[in-house]
């Protein structure tokens, strides 16, 4: 079992940026695929990017593309989403997930993944 816990969200203007961690319990992180997932009110839970176990396939949705950056330190058992240019369309909750049967393919949909974080606040005002 993996425990995952965000951190980071917050109020932030338009065209700012946050950093999000997700701090991982277990040393079998490393050998996981994370993403990143999203859910806005009234919408369904949305991929927002992917990474392999040692950082060298990183997938994004078009949505965040270039805006976002997907990282990880298995030595601190964290992945990591940096996010600039955020735009009021990006609030929402923000969820980290691990894929414990993957550790390099990186799936986009949501019920692949077997360990969630409790999820961090974004709200971008505009």
């Amino acid at each position: 079992q993996v425990q995952l816990v965000e951190s980071g969200g917050g109020l932030v203007q338009a065209g700012g940026s946050l950093r999000l961690s997700c701090a991982a319990s277990a040393d079998t992180f490393s050998t996981y695929a994370m993403g990143w997932f999203r859910q806005a009110p009234g919408k369904e839970r949305q991929f927002v990017a992917a990474i392999s176990w040692n950082g060298g396939n990183t997938y994004y949705a078009d949505s965040v593309k270039g805006r976002f950056t997907i990282s990880r330190d298995n030595a601190k058992n964290t992945v990591y989403l940096q996010m600039n240019s955020l735009k009021p369309e990006d609030t929402a909750v923000y969820y980290c997930a691990a894929d414990r049967g993957s550790s390099w393919f990186l799936d986009l949909r949501p019920y692949k993944y077997d360990y969630w974080g409790q999820g961090t606040q974004v709200t971008v005002s505009s």
